[in-house]
């Protein structure tokens, strides 16, 4: 009795030491992506298949649905490539922020994010300090994006999602070609992975 008491305690230990660690690591990750976007991602869900998704508003299931989709063409083409590494769908978090734009330059529907222009800074994508950008990688260890939320055209969800994911493959399984393609300010765009 007193040995598995024992063991009781010891396994509780463990979990609650667990529990804190990921809510710690959580919590680095929220306030990764509250910092790029500016929004406070106050919903937590995950789509279908096992994503874990923080939003600003609640995702709709036609939306999460799309992200698995996104999800599922990266990791055929993932495959087709050779690369074995991180692809299930509870291997990535994707924050969904609110759009600081509806629309591009030319009028079409393009829910965007500002960010801070970086690398980018007096190049043709530079508004004054920013970039818009469809998503962006927050964290690679775990692999994390941001994307900005859509109220129709979902294919472009599906395909932001697939080429967000693509920075995140290479990163686990060809880092020398992630090394090259991590940013898009040489050149260079998606799909990295045909």
């Amino acid at each position: 009795m007193k040995y598995r008491f024992s063991a009781y305690l010891l396994l509780s230990a463990v979990f609650l030491i667990y529990a804190a660690s990921a809510r710690a690591q959580n919590g680095s990750l929220i306030a990764k992506a509250e910092q790029i976007s500016g929004d406070h991602f106050t919903v937590t869900t995950q789509t279908p298949k096992g994503a874990v998704v923080y939003a600003v508003n609640e995702p709709n299931a036609e939306m999460l649905s799309t992200i698995d989709a996104g999800l599922t063409d990266l990791f055929a083409v993932a495959r087709k490539n050779g690369y074995r590494k991180n692809l299930k769908y509870s291997d990535y978090t994707i924050f969904i922020a609110k759009p600081d734009r509806l629309k591009d330059a030319d009028g079409k529907y393009s829910p965007d994010i500002a960010v801070g222009a970086a690398q980018y800074a007096g190049s043709i994508y530079d508004k004054g300090g920013y970039i818009y950008a469809a998503g962006m990688v927050v964290s690679l260890s775990p692999g994390a994006f941001v994307i900005a939320e859509h109220t129709k055209e979902l294919n472009r969800v599906r395909d932001i999602v697939r080429f967000e994911g693509e920075h995140i493959v290479l990163y686990y399984n060809d880092r020398p070609r992630f090394l090259v393609t991590q940013d898009h300010s040489k050149g260079g765009g998606h799909p990295i992975l045909q």
